[in-house]
């Protein structure tokens, strides 16, 4: 049965200090997009990422006056998410974002690796299509559209992200590719470019409760010539991140889904199968170990995620 997915990931953007903020790598959360939806499905999650071993940051001191790199650390990142299945084919998503981030532009040399603080960050909306759904040995297709802008604006840089969605099962064994292109527009020096983005999961389900499975993040910082690069851009170069780990997910049924309390339990399919009403709540919880692969990417990203579905 062809689905349809739409998911809306919300969160707030503020800016560090008053100079422009221009596009480093596209980094966004270490979270696979499958093509599963389910009917009157209500799942909230929790998608989280702690990093270790910060790159050496670059700069330069021109008469007093610092140039730093502008490739992306983040030390913390928390996502908290309300995703809705609205028929067989769309799903929409609702959520917030906070990171600790490297200052953009710290000042002094003595401050190149400082972090500021936890703070909410940035808005997105993200909708899916699922063309053709994966069957047991048949690929599913999937095209993935997003929005994302920072609330106050001014010279934060705004981005889309769109690109195809791959799924295949067989057997116990799951491969999945979520491969996209980043467009940076509005904001900054450095806007107009494209970022190369990809999710890869290689995924074993071991039993109903248990799967386990190898994921690779990463980005491409500009592909080609596009865009306008800024001064940190022309002294630095651009930097791509790769990530690479082994993860693993638990899933628990918690009991009958509290959707009949909400009055939500007649929901149907588009072809009147109402086969979601009489499923209960389940909790799945993620966590994995993720290394880096090259000198811009943090040595270690520990990632953890929850998600309770009714």
């Amino acid at each position: 049965m062809s689905r349809f997915r739409i998911s809306l990931l919300a969160g707030l953007t503020l800016s560090l200090n008053a100079h422009a903020a221009l596009a480093g790598p596209a980094i966004g959360q270490f979270e696979m997009k499958d093509l599963e939806v389910e009917v009157g499905a209500i799942e909230f999650q929790s998608q989280n990422a702690h990093a270790f071993g910060q790159p050496n940051r670059k700069f330069e001191n021109d008469g007093g006056e610092f140039e730093f790199d502008d490739n992306e650390y983040t030390r913390q990142r928390h996502a908290l998410e309300v995703e809705v299945g609205v028929n067989s084919f769309m799903r929409a998503r609702v959520g917030i974002e906070f990171e600790k981030e490297r200052f953009d532009d710290p000042g002094s040399a003595a401050l190149a690796n400082s972090f500021d603080d936890l703070k909410l960050m940035e808005v997105a909306f993200e909708m899916v299509a699922v063309f053709v759904a994966p069957k047991q040995y048949q690929p599913g297709l999937g095209f993935l559209t997003e929005v994302e802008f920072p609330v106050q604006g001014g010279d934060e840089s705004k981005s889309v992200i769109f690109g195809p969605i791959l799924q295949y099962d067989f057997g116990r064994w799951q491969a999945l590719a979520d491969l996209y292109a980043v467009y940076h527009f509005g904001g900054g020096e450095d806007d107009g470019k494209f970022d190369f983005q990809y999710a890869l999961r290689l995924l074993y389900q071991q039993s109903k409760n248990w799967g386990y499975a190898i994921e690779a993040y990463g980005t491409v910082d500009r592909l080609g010539s596009s865009g306008t690069r800024g001064e940190e851009a022309l002294l630095f170069g651009d930097h791509d991140q790769h990530r690479l780990g082994p993860i693993v997910y638990y899933t628990v049924d918690t009991g009958s889904s509290p959707r009949a309390a909400l009055g939500l339990s007649a929901l149907e399919d588009q072809d009147g199968d109402d086969d979601h009403a009489a499923e209960g709540a389940t909790l799945n919880i993620g966590i994995g170990w993720f290394f880096g692969l090259n000198n811009n990417t943090p040595d270690h990203t520990l990632k953890w995620s929850i998600e309770y579905e009714f």
